[in-house]
């Protein structure tokens, strides 16, 4: 409590008399104080606790409002990462196995004249009524690794085309751009990949099965050729053993569920038929 003398003058100010004849109390507040001349005194009204306790109020509602606006931010990022990510579909595997072709049949529903491709195709479609953005990749080896890269982490499913008439002479490079792209990382996580047998049409043809057969026995003899580092397209693949150990490799002991399909999209008569019939059934599981 602060106590001042009061001048005589502030003391006739506040002045009243009772039936004693004696001036008892007179006070005044002015700017939080309460001034009372009862023995000349000032007194200090005791505010200090209550604004403290404003204060923390106002700060507790500073720090509500602000975690509200960070926690809304990060759902936020995390739909919209969802809504942009995990809905494409990456065709891809070597050059002139109609990888561009199928992508015009899927989009365009119609033949289109196809050169190498130098970058990207993509484009849009509807299936059970979601989005799925179809990625097709070149399939030039000094290119297919760069866009896969870049596309991976969006894939929510993955199609190898392959030639169905050449697979024979081509099967090493075959296997081992399907092994280096099983091998990557974001496959290990359960990406459903179509293993898509196209011109079927043809007479010198591969079937399914034959095919099927043919690469898991070109890709044991890669697994057990592979000592250090696959040249992938991701380094740090390194080492990714592929199927189970002491057996000989399946595409059955994969974690990924791996499918095969026929097709064939080459006729520029639009009264006859292409078969991708399989491609898009399971177009329809995966969406």
């Amino acid at each position: 409590m602060d106590k001042a003398e009061c001048s005589p003058e502030a003391a006739k100010k506040f002045q009243t008399t009772t039936h004693e004849g004696a001036w008892d109390l007179g006070h005044q507040e002015i700017g939080g104080r309460i001034l009372t001349c009862q023995g000349v005194t000032i007194m200090e009204k005791q505010i200090k606790p209550l604004l403290e306790q404003n204060s923390n109020a106002q700060l507790l509602g500073i720090l509500a409002a602000v975690f509200a606006i960070i926690l809304t931010l990060v759902l936020f990022v995390v739909w919209r990462r969802r809504k942009s990510t995990g809905q494409g579909i990456l065709l891809t595997g070597l050059s002139d196995t109609g990888k561009t072709l199928i992508y015009a049949r899927l989009i365009c529903s119609q033949f289109v004249k196809t050169y190498t491709s130098v970058k990207e195709n993509i484009g849009n479609i509807t299936v059970n009524n979601s989005s799925l953005r179809i990625v097709d990749i070149p399939g030039d080896e000094r290119l297919r690794n760069k866009y896969f890269d870049k596309y991976k982490s969006s894939a929510k499913g993955l199609v190898y085309v392959i030639d169905s008439v050449t697979i024979q002479k081509e099967i090493r490079d075959v296997a081992e751009y399907l092994y280096n792209l099983l091998s990557d990382p974001y496959m290990q996580k359960n990406i459903p990949v179509l293993i898509l047998c196209n011109k079927q049409d043809q007479v010198m043809a591969k079937g399914c099965a034959v095919i099927k057969t043919l690469l898991e026995k070109e890709m044991n003899l890669l697994r057990m050729t592979k000592s250090s580092q696959l040249e992938t397209t991701d380094a740090s693949s390194v080492n990714v053993f592929l199927g189970k150990q002491g057996k000989d490799f399946e595409f059955s002991h994969l974690d990924s569920q791996i499918e095969f399909a026929n097709s064939y999209v080459f006729n520029k008569d639009p009264n006859v038929e292409v078969d991708i019939d399989e491609l898009k059934k399971w177009l329809q599981k995966v969406a």
